[in-house]
């Protein structure tokens, strides 16, 4: 038996469906805040992937190989959709219109070790916003309102979002005295802190020489549950700090946007120990944790970043952006039923053949509905009725066209509904009215 390669998921008919229709949904609210899509080459030169630094080894860039084999190590699949995004942006500066506004829909690829919720190919779900020299504070807080309408629309219902800001953290580590040459090491610990045993997290940082007084306040500031006014309240005592102060201000600020976006308060949390591993955010950044499906970690996160496009030119664009890990998402809510779909086919109405000499009278039928926008298969095999009806029922087809040599020459037709085993005999051109807005919908349960 022959199976496809681990870590490069495949999926059955009605789990595919399930997944296009989200993506399709997602899609639908994105172009609702005039998001523009985008399309970018698969294939990047290896230097323009690294651009961002080198911590991005740790994808396993899947180099390309030539005719002989040999790696053809200047070329590599992308294993983002940012950085080919800052490509594009800097090689088409001249053309776009500012802000910026695109999404992306895509897979990327990854040489990681395949795990439950981890894999090689999967799909990215990006929003970015772009500007030219400046970009408002308001577009963070946009970009918050974007991923919320989104997660509800597919159908999440328990989640929050977590957010924090780089000068905060940078200021609370001027406050606790943390060394500037240990601070990148620290900010990835401090990113970890929730997969790792706090025991863990204290020897880390003992090793990286901060003293128990300086890991105690660090844990303080970063780890003490608080209010969203509570956060603001106590990090105001440590304005003396200009860094601290500049973060907590605009975090206030993007705050104080997104409620009036209608974000609700009881969705979005303050929480300092934030890190994001990838070392281009600037400002803001977040997480988004499902609370049902804890298990899940992440299942969108994003942030500000100042200067990411400038790596491809001598443009300044700070963006902010998010990115929900589609496949890891979808495919794990699948798995655990809370995503369903139970079609195995997009056809509404399927028209069966009893006579084959009368075929263009059921390809006229399939044509009239597929003309009033119904999705139509035509069965052509040279079956029984019987056969007919349970393919029908296996696929889970909603309706039946069912006519006879009489029916035909009546222009009649039977249109079975395959849920109830109702029908009824219809003109045919009355059969498009009877279906229409029948369509396969996922069924979720989140």
């Amino acid at each position: 038996m022959i199976n496809n390669i681990s870590g490069f998921p495949e999926l059955l008919p009605n789990e595919q469906i399930a997944f296009d229709k989200v993506v399709n949904i997602t899609k639908a609210v994105f172009e609702s805040y005039g998001f523009t899509p985008l399309e970018t080459s698969a294939v990047e030169r290896v230097d323009t992937l690294l651009s961002k630094g080198g911590d991005h080894e740790i994808y396993g860039l899947y180099r390309l190989a030539d005719k002989e084999g040999k790696s053809k190590k200047e070329l590599a699949l992308r294993f983002d959709l940012t950085v080919p995004l800052s490509r594009y942006i800097g090689q088409n500066f001249g053309h776009l219109t500012f802000p910026y506004r695109r999404y992306q829909i895509a897979p990327v690829w990854r040489g990681e070790r395949p795990q439950t919720g981890r894999y090689r190919q999967f799909y990215q779900c990006d929003i970015d916003i772009i500007g030219h020299e400046v970009l408002d504070l308001a577009y963070d807080a946009e970009i918050l309102k974007v991923a919320y309408d989104a997660l509800k629309a597919i159908g999440l219902k328990n989640f929050v979002i977590n957010i924090n800001n780089c000068n905060l953290l940078l200021g609370i580590m001027n406050v606790v005295g943390v060394p500037q040459q240990t601070r990148a090491y620290v900010t990835r610990i401090i990113d970890k802190i929730k997969k790792i045993p706090y025991a863990t997290f204290v020897d880390e940082l003992l090793i990286r020489g901060l003293s128990k007084e300086q890991i105690e306040q660090l844990r303080g500031m970063i780890l003490e549950a608080r209010s969203n006014k509570e956060c603001i309240s106590y990090f105001k005592q440590f304005a003396h700090d200009e860094v601290l102060k500049k973060g907590l201000e605009e975090l206030q600020e993007v705050l104080d946007t997104a409620y009036s976006f209608g974000l609700p308060q009881n969705v979005i949390c303050i929480t300092p120990s934030i890190a994001r591993g990838l070392n281009y955010y600037t400002g803001t950044i977040y997480e988004t944790i499902s609370l049902d499906h804890l298990e899940l970690g992440s299942i969108c996160g994003g942030g500000r970043y100042a200067n990411l496009v400038s790596t491809f030119g001598n443009k300044t664009c700070p963006g902010v952006g998010v990115s929900i890990g589609l496949s890891r998402l979808v495919l794990e809510l699948i798995n655990k039923g809370a995503i369903t779909s139970n079609t195995q086919t997009t056809a509404v109405v399927l028209v069966t053949v009893q006579n084959r000499q009368l075929l263009n009278d059921y390809i006229r039928i399939t044509e009239c509905l597929r003309a009033a926008g119904i999705n139509t298969e035509l069965y052509l095999s040279n079956n029984s009725l019987g056969a007919q009806m349970k393919y029908a029922a296996k696929k889970s087809i909603p309706f039946v066209v069912i006519a006879d040599k009489a029916e035909l020459e009546s222009n009649m037709a039977i249109l079975r509904r395959m849920e109830t085993g109702g029908q009824q005999t219809l003109h045919i051109e009355e059969l498009a009215g009877a279906c229409s807005g029948h369509g396969n919908p996922i069924v979720t349960q989140l």
